[in-house]
């Protein structure tokens, strides 16, 4: 086998991506063998509408007392059809846009997250796999691309926390950066995770708290937009330093790598010990945002040598006050996606097209240092056009 993937040619694979955040769908191209990354092609965001946020919120709800994954109690089976049918929807807003990439060979389809809960080896993401295969077949012609979904299944019943899974990635990425010493790859999405890479040693990696999730909440239910935009909330309050220590108390912040979390798993912490109520929306936003920060500079502890530098991805990367926080208490420079030649809005993306390409040939998307998987795991469930496995 590794023989023959040495001489496996880069094939065009494309991710989706829909986060915690639940801002819109991801789609990212690249040219990849499973091991490299040969090109970037065009990514693009695709965002849900209101109705679409509404429907994925109450999604979540109902799914807090699943004991099923495959169980659609609620709205989740109404959820998961308009999932699938607004990836499709973007799917084909790419293909109009791009049609010389009609030619993809493999599509790795995330779903949405509504359930992580490895501790039952319990995860759940929603998202018909081969109703958009069969999708897929109408927008590219026969006989379409192989679809790869459910990538998270197989790693959380062999006892891995699931997640991260973007590290391998992460590490191929890095592998073509000039830096020397170790580097931290950020992902701020509605849930904080990094990536340590140190050479050729296997990727350490672990959810680290809140990013996105908390302040995009807040900032709901206070002013009725969906983000602070930009971090300009934050950047004018003051950071109440007594709630982060309060916060700070949680065990998950002592606990090494590997680790993860539900992207409500602080909801109701914060809700009990930040004192948000007490607070204007300024100092409330400061203040969830320096808890983000705080979070990732509670796994420096634990990593086996002091990264260099940081680079940050996903909606986070677009908070000038958030990145200020994470130099500072990291105690180093955080540089942008883009900064490094990357793309913040399209990493995951990207990230599931290779752990798609990965999975087709076989290769491990998880490892012990990054899930806590007894050993090197592949995963995914192959979906082709006809629905043969």
């Amino acid at each position: 086998m590794a023989k023959t993937l040495l001489t496996m040619k880069a094939l065009k694979a494309i991710g989706l991506m829909s986060g915690t955040s639940l801002d819109g769908v991801d789609v990212a191209l690249i040219e990849t063998d499973g091991k490299t990354v040969a090109a970037f092609g065009p990514g693009r965001t695709y965002p849900y509408d209101a109705a679409d946020r509404a429907l994925l919120a109450r999604a979540l709800e109902d799914a807090r007392g699943l004991a099923d994954r495959a169980a659609r109690p609620g709205v989740l089976g109404q959820a998961e059809q308009r999932l699938t049918a607004r990836h499709e929807a973007a799917l084909a807003a790419f293909f109009q846009e791009f049609p010389e990439h009609r030619d993809v060979a493999v599509v790795g389809f995330h779903g949405q997250t509504v359930l992580h809960r490895p501790e039952e080896r319990l995860t759940v993401q929603i998202g018909d796999g081969p109703a958009l295969a069969q999708g897929l077949r109408t927008l590219t012609g026969p006989p379409g691309p192989t679809l790869v979904h459910d990538l998270r299944a197989a790693d959380v019943a062999a006892g891995g926390q699931g997640a991260p899974l973007v590290p391998v990635y992460h590490q191929a990425l890095v592998r073509g950066l000039p830096q020397a010493g170790p580097v931290l790859v950020l992902n701020l999405g509605g849930v904080a995770n990094i990536t340590y890479l140190d050479g050729d040693a296997d990727p350490i990696a672990c959810d680290t708290g809140p990013a996105n999730a908390l302040i995009d909440d807040f900032m709901s239910a206070r002013t009725g937009a969906p983000i602070d935009r930009n971090g300009a909330a934050a950047a004018a309050g003051r950071v109440d330093e007594a709630a982060i220590a309060r916060l700070m108390d949680h065990p998950f912040f002592a606990v090494p790598p590997p680790k993860s979390l539900d992207r409500n798993a602080f909801r109701e912490w914060v809700a009990a010990r930040a004192g948000l109520d007490g607070l204007s929306t300024e100092d409330g936003a400061a203040t969830l945002a320096a808890l983000t920060a705080a979070t990732v500079a509670a796994v420096l502890p634990h990593l086996p040598r002091r990264p260099a530098l940081a680079i940050a991805a996903g909606g986070g990367a677009h908070n000038p006050t958030l990145l200020a926080m994470l130099a500072a208490r990291l105690g180093m420079p955080v540089y942008t996606a883009e900064e490094v030649g990357w793309s913040s809005d399209t990493l995951e993306a990207q990230a599931f097209a290779f752990l798609a390409m990965r999975a087709l040939r076989g290769l491990p998307i998880s490892f012990p240092t990054t899930t806590g998987v007894p050993r090197p795991l592949t995963g995914g469930v192959v979906t082709r056009p006809s629905g043969a496995q």
